[in-house]
């Protein structure tokens, strides 16, 4: 196989159709970290691209200095589940362009909870976008969710690819976090809480981040007990994260732990204020805003670019992007994204 087309066609419609992948980049000392990101495939469906925001480019500077990158796409239990193994392209050079092809590609309905688009529009520290392609390597599934304790089938990309490259880095260095990190035991609560799944990530042995959805979890003295479907072909260990849907996100240890395995959490990494209340994506506090809105000037002198220039009519929806409404309007999974936190319904 040489192509994304040659895969069987569910499993192709999967990749097409779907709406949110988790999204797994390594950190300077080898930590996997899952980021849930809406993705959009290129029209030839050649490369399995997303972005981040300009005034949180930290998965772009991982993808950046490390392209080994990994993603997870699943939906209903009948459908497939699929993971990938990519070489990532960051492209910041041209944030204009960014901002109208996320805006094509993504829609603003989803993060809207109902203003309409001239108040959404004024979101600019949103919409501001570094976009980061991802080239298929490996394409590992399992045709639905039954299957994962089998062995998966698998795809490779042709020995002679030639993989996409980035724009070059930009000047300076980034910000850190502008918002705390709290103790992990208490953010552990709020994840349990959520009632949302949680996906573990974990580096395989050719050095890719690679994440899954935990079959069951607890909280325990040291951390995350977790089990783990017995199908996958890389070894959980090591180097690790966890998130529940991307709201919280625990980092540490892997370690065996009799029938199950044992994350060790060192920490929980910072929560963006959009992770407690999901309005403030288009509709920042004032604080939030004043932030956002000082992160993503910094970030766009570091690149030598003017503020991009949202247009006052929203961008016609891509051919792919098309696809994918037409599965969120049939209420099909999308992971990462739960009723609670109102992204199904607004």
């Amino acid at each position: 196989m040489t192509s994304l087309h040659d895969l069987p066609e569910h499993v192709f419609r999967m990749i097409e159709s779907g709406v949110v992948a988790e999204f797994a980049t390594l950190t300077a000392k080898g930590v996997p970290i899952d980021t849930p990101t809406y993705y959009f495939p290129s029209d030839d469906m050649a490369t399995v691209d997303l972005a981040t925001g300009v005034p949180n480019p930290a998965k772009a500077e991982r993808a950046r200095r490390n392209p080994r990158v990994g993603l997870l796409i699943e939906g209903r239990p009948e459908e497939p589940v699929i993971v990938i193994r990519a070489r990532a392209a960051v492209h910041d050079s041209d944030i204009q362009s960014n901002a109208i092809r996320y805006l094509a590609e993504t829609g603003w309905q989803g993060v809207s909870h109902g203003i309409t688009w001239d108040q959404a529009r004024l979101a600019i520290t949103y919409w501001s976008r570094i976009i980061i392609e991802n080239a298929p390597e490996r394409i590992y599934w399992w045709d639905n969710h039954a299957a994962l304790d089998g062995p998966p089938q698998v795809w490779n990309a042709a020995a002679d690819t030639v993989w996409p490259s980035s724009d070059p880095a930009p000047a300076g260095k980034m910000n850190p976090s502008a918002w705390p990190a709290r103790d992990w035991r208490i953010v552990a609560e709020d994840a349990v809480k959520s009632g949302n799944p949680c996906h573990l990530s974990v580096v395989d042995g050719d050095g890719y981040p690679l994440p899954m959805r935990a079959l069951t979890f607890e909280v325990v003295e040291a951390g995350f007990r977790l089990t783990m479907p017995r199908g996958l072909p890389w070894r959980v260990e090591g180097p690790a994260s966890l998130t529940f849907a991307g709201f919280q996100t625990f980092v540490g240890e892997v370690v065996a732990d009799g029938e199950a395995i044992l994350l060790r959490v060192e920490r929980a990494l910072p929560q963006h204020p959009s992770t407690y209340d999901t309005k403030q994506v288009l509709q920042p506090s004032e604080d939030t805003r004043a932030k956002a809105r000082a992160r993503l000037e910094y970030e766009m002198e570091r690149r030598g670019q003017s503020l991009p220039v949202i247009p006052e009519e929203a961008p016609e929806r891509t051919r792919i992007a098309r696809i994918r409404m037409q599965r969120i309007a049939s209420d099909s999974p999308i992971t990462g994204i739960s009723v609670s936190h109102g992204n199904r319904t607004t």
